[in-house]
């Protein structure tokens, strides 16, 4: 449990501040808060990150530049992709190594390549049957989604992640049809998607930040829950164990505002009452 208990993993920061029942639609991140099946996405950009910026290997880069890089994939998780591969190219430049033609978008095309070696035969897995969606949710998320349904809650997912990858992915893991909807990332557009499903539920159904509920293991989509008066719930998730706490996610939820914490969502009875849902 990385030094935490189970008994800890549902952290209420906020007691002053709880929902009381007002919930009425609630948005959920997907990679990392919901799915594993991209697990592992950091040990893809790091090595292209350094190898880009260095000209060379990534394990010979310098050790300043890896703890630049790492700063960087730990303080901009949970954005879009093709802003991670933008500061990529701004840092190529800088660095005098740039190669006519490689943008944003060539880096990103080059992190999906190589992150789909890995995530395409997970998801190929799971197509032909071999392994089970269990096998690739977080604790109890399946569950936790259908209890919050049954309560009235609208359910909606938000990705960074392209929108045709999202959709599919989460038809493999069965829960694609759960969803009020699903947004994720347009297809070469630099646009925010999670931020563009709030301003949708907040401005079109006119729903107050206090019946609103974001879940999510990045600070970016903390912040913003918080910056826009909604309940947010931090998923400290490990991907690799897909139960208990990473410490590391932890600290990073909490510093980003977080109202709650919580490892997996295997613990209903904690969260509802949170919540304050009967």
């Amino acid at each position: 449990m990385n030094g935490i208990s189970e008994k800890r993993q549902l952290e209420i920061l906020h007691p002053d501040r709880l929902p009381g029942g007002k919930i009425r639609a609630a948005i959920f991140d997907f990679d990392g808060t919901f799915s594993t099946l991209r697990c592992g996405w950091e040990k893809v950009m790091r090595p292209l990150m350094l190898e880009s910026i260095s000209g060379g290997p990534a394990s010979e880069a310098s050790e300043a530049l890896q703890r630049e890089v790492d700063d960087y994939i730990d303080a901009s998780t949970g954005i879009q992709t093709v802003y991670q591969m933008r500061w990529l190219a701004q840092r190529v430049e800088a660095a005098c190594r740039g190669v006519p033609g490689r943008d944003e978008w060539w880096y990103k095309d080059e992190y999906n390549r190589r992150l789909m070696e890995q995530v395409g035969a997970r998801l190929a897995r799971l197509e032909r049957g071999e392994d089970r969606p269990e096998d690739y949710l977080i604790a109890g998320a399946a569950a936790f989604l259908q209890a919050l349904q049954a309560h009235g809650v609208e359910v909606y997912l938000a990705s960074g992640t392209d929108h045709g990858d999202v959709l599919r992915e989460a038809a493999a893991l069965g829960v694609a049809d759960r969803f009020t909807a699903i947004k994720g990332a347009p297809e070469r557009q630099a646009a925010c998607s999670k931020e563009a499903v709030l301003r949708m539920i907040l401005d079109e159904k006119g729903l107050p930040g206090g019946e609103l509920l974001l879940v999510g293991d990045g600070k970016v989509e903390i912040a913003l829950g918080a910056e826009c008066g909604a309940f947010t719930l931090g998923a400290a998730t490990d991907e690799e164990a897909r139960h208990g706490v990473n410490p590391v996610k932890r600290e990073r939820l909490i510093r980003a505002g977080a109202d709650a914490v919580t490892g997996d969502f295997a613990d209903l009875p904690a969260l509802l009452g949170w919540l304050g849902f009967p």
